[in-house]
């Protein structure tokens, strides 16, 4: 599991360092060896008796798969935390990219993991059948898992961004003084306010920086240095922003609230409703009650 995150994520980028992961299960092969040859019918005279003269070998394998499974249930989450943190910084939408279904099969394995550890043979095997169904079931139903065009298009991005040196980045970064960020977020404003670029619910931080022919490593701290924000906050405000003045408006009444927030720019109703509660502190049925509104 924690491989294929990384692999889905983009974090793969030294595959080599992936192979040291299965050096302790072949070690423990190696050791097992002396087992795997031994003719079947003391193999089960073995397996019956409880592990005969393997007791403490076993013991303490089970020791290792406690330890790994919490290990690799951690680095699992670690990683998806660092992929959502990187593609709130790029994009204004990350409802098609935020891999929320991956914490499902997450849970999944740790429930396998923990019957393998403290239950029988049976229930480990009735929850890997489960398991095994609700994965097939959730990637027939969820384009989300079968669909990842979006999250390829991610990863192309950012390879090509690999290949800008490090080093020239740092410098770029350091070069942006005062002035020069406040000439970047003025610039930035204008185009928001004129071009209104928040509308595009596909809008991305390369776009926009390539519209202000800028890196895009300079707008992103642009908007951190003034807002305080990274992208995907910066550009879904300036969409609650939208949305309040376009509620207000009596050539808009005859509207429904899902409509107004896809002209805001927003192309979910999840995304739009958790939008505005983080910033308004009430759902938008609430701030609409409160403006007197007439929309539904």
């Amino acid at each position: 599991m924690y491989a294929y995150i990384l692999s889905l994520t983009g974090q793969n980028s030294q595959k080599y360092k992936l192979i040291l992961h299965f050096v302790p299960l072949v070690i423990i092969y190696l050791l097992l060896s002396d087992f795997f040859i031994l003719p079947p019918e003391k193999k089960i005279f073995i397996y019956r008796n409880g592990g005969d003269k393997y007791i403490s070998f076993k013991q303490n394998i089970n020791a290792l798969v406690m330890v790994s499974g919490v290990l690799y249930v951690s680095l699992s989450l670690l990683s998806l935390r660092k992929y959502k943190k990187e593609i709130s910084g790029q994009y204004s939408n990350t409802e098609k990219i935020n891999l929320n279904w991956v914490y499902y099969l997450i849970a999944g394995i740790s429930v396998i993991w923990f019957c393998i550890i403290f239950t029988g043979d049976i229930i480990t095997f009735i929850s890997v059948v489960l398991f095994v169904l609700f994965a097939a079931y959730f990637g027939i139903t969820k384009a989300g898992i079968l669909n990842l065009t979006e999250i390829k298009n991610y990863n192309a991005i950012k390879k090509e961004e690999t290949i800008v040196s490090p080093v020239s980045v740092k410098y770029q970064r350091s070069l942006l003084n005062e002035d020069t960020i406040q000439s970047i977020y003025t610039k930035l404003v204008y185009k928001m306010d004129t071009e209104k670029l928040f509308k595009d619910p596909d809008l991305n931080l390369d776009h926009v920086a390539s519209l202000l022919d800028i890196h895009p490593n300079s707008l992103s701290q642009t908007i951190n240095s003034i807002e305080n924000k990274n992208f995907y906050d910066y550009i879904n405000r300036q969409r609650i922003e939208e949305f309040k003045r376009l509620s207000v408006l009596p050539e808009n009444q005859k509207f429904t609230i899902l409509s107004l927030a896809f002209e805001s720019g927003f192309n979910s109703k999840t995304s739009f409703n958790r939008n505005f509660k983080k910033y308004m502190n009430c759902s938008p049925r609430e701030f609409l009650k409160n403006q007197n509104s007439d929309l539904k």
